[in-house]
């Protein structure tokens, strides 16, 4: 977890208290804001922009008490010092009951003041810390390579000799191949375990708002900003950030990008103070960088620094193997998740999942699966609650059952049938999965039309009319 420094805001009507606790605290280094009254502090932290809230208890508007339970009510995070005169320590006894950190008397005295900011952002950061290790515990039980697949162990191995590195890790492959479950594995593998794992899908954000979530802003950078806010890399220091679908960021991003990978610092948008990043790096795409590169789309020098350690993670297709293994661990994950005590697959419906090549890959698995547990009702998957695509590619592969002397033409076109049906049509897939140019589909086709348009018209007639009742 970041040990970063808390962000203040001193709230006092008295003008002179106010800009001496301003001082104290800026002095120590601490970033902080100031207000005269309860209302406007409270529109400071609906900002989320308040880490500790020093209040006077006297205020006008909403006072100390009021500001104290409307804080807690919108960030249990916020930790809130109460400053009191003599004739009110009662009431800040009190307020330590509604969730004050502590409470210090006055005149104000300096080391009284930091002893307390101090303690308070102590407590946060351990918070904080302990929060970060149960989600990180979490996911290192949930999200895990699951394989039988040599090609898959392979990438296991690759993961225990990447991990100890701070080197960058480009990871490709098609979408939906489990990249973001080997980044995953990266970081849980790594000494930076304990630390946040922060992820951007770079492909959702516009450039401007890509450019603000990675690197922060101040307050008033750009239209809309409202306050300053940390960007992701200032959140993932000491631990890793994945980058998703980097082949999709603008060449501008793409220069401070580059920044931050050669000196390890940035600063955020609107601002001038220059922040040093302790920052691990993993990204991800399914694009060929390299012919990004050549078409000029992608920044060659950005490329080598990410493309240290490159991972290629195979289509389920390339690793039939590990489908039954990921089938029963997402049955097992649905099943809990919605109370269902499903045991298993029917043998028909594991041979429909095992036989089907799965084109959108372990995310169209996964789905399928959690579709499937939905419309099971008994212990066992049967064939029946399958995605259609899947049952009828099961279906289908059953059907190429042939006589002995079937001639190998008609063999052929059966074959390019059945597998065009498969891919959806698409040609250029089909001929890779029976191994063949995809010229000879397309020969295959237009021999189809040929012969479609060669049929005598009287013979048309003839079937068309033997079709009406």
């Amino acid at each position: 977890m970041i040990r970063k420094s808390p962000n203040i805001l001193v709230v006092e009507d008295d003008v002179e208290n106010r800009a001496a606790m301003v001082k104290v605290l800026q002095g120590a280094g601490y970033d902080t804001n100031e207000t005269d009254n309860g209302q406007t502090a409270l529109d400071y932290i609906l900002e989320d922009n308040v880490d500790i809230l020093v209040t006077d208890l006297r205020l006008p508007v909403m006072d100390g008490v009021e500001l104290l339970k409307r804080a807690k009510a919108s960030s249990q995070e916020i930790e809130v010092i109460l400053v009191t005169g003599h004739g009110t320590v009662e009431l800040a006894v009190e307020a330590i009951k509604e969730g004050a950190y502590d409470f210090i008397t006055k005149p104000i005295k300096k080391a009284q003041l930091l002893r307390a900011v101090e303690k308070a952002a102590e407590k946060q950061y351990l918070s904080r810390e302990n929060r970060q290790l149960r989600s990180q515990l979490t996911q290192t039980n949930t999200r895990r390579l699951i394989y039988a697949s040599a090609e898959i162990r392979n990438i296991a191995r690759m993961v225990d000799q990447v991990a100890p590195s701070t080197a960058t890790v480009l990871l490709t492959g098609e979408s939906g191949t489990g990249k973001e479950v080997v980044a995953d594995a990266i970081h849980n593998a790594s000494p930076r375990r304990l630390k946040p794992m922060i992820k951007v899908s770079c492909a959702a954000l516009p450039e401007t708002l890509l450019e603000a979530e990675l690197f922060g802003h101040e307050k008033g950078a750009f239209t809309g900003a409202a306050a300053r806010k940390e960007g992701r890399f200032e959140l993932a220091n000491g631990g890793t950030l994945f980058l998703d679908e980097i082949g999709e960021i603008t060449p501008a991003v793409q220069v401070k990008l580059l920044r931050v990978l050669q000196d390890g610092k940035f600063e955020r948008l609107g601002g001038t103070r220059t922040i040093d990043a302790d920052v691990r790096i993993i990204t991800a795409t399914n694009k060929d960088l390299r012919q990004e590169v050549a078409d000029k789309r992608f920044r060659e020098d950005l490329f080598y620094r990410l493309n240290v350690i490159n991972i290629h993670v195979p289509a389920v297709r390339e690793r039939k193997d590990d489908v039954q293994l990921l089938a029963m661990h997402f049955l097992k994950m649905y099943a809990e998740k919605n109370g269902k005590p499903i045991e298993g697959f029917s043998e028909d419906a594991m041979l429909a999942l095992t036989s089907y090549d799965w084109p959108g890959n372990v995310r169209e698995l996964e789905n399928a699966i959690e579709r499937a547990v939905v419309f099971t009702s008994g212990k066992t998957v049967p064939l029946s609650v399958l995605p259609q695509g899947v049952s009828a590619f099961a279906e289908s592969r059953h059907s190429l059952n042939f006589k002995i002397g079937t001639p190998l033409r008609d063999l052929e076109k059966k074959a390019i049938e059945i597998t065009l049906q498969h891919t959806r049509g698409d040609k250029n897939m089909a001929a890779r999965l029976l191994g063949i140019a995809t010229r000879t589909i397309y020969r295959h086709l237009e021999k189809q039309e040929q012969e479609g348009s060669d049929a005598p018209e009287e013979e048309t007639a003839v079937d068309s009319a033997s079709a009406l009742p």
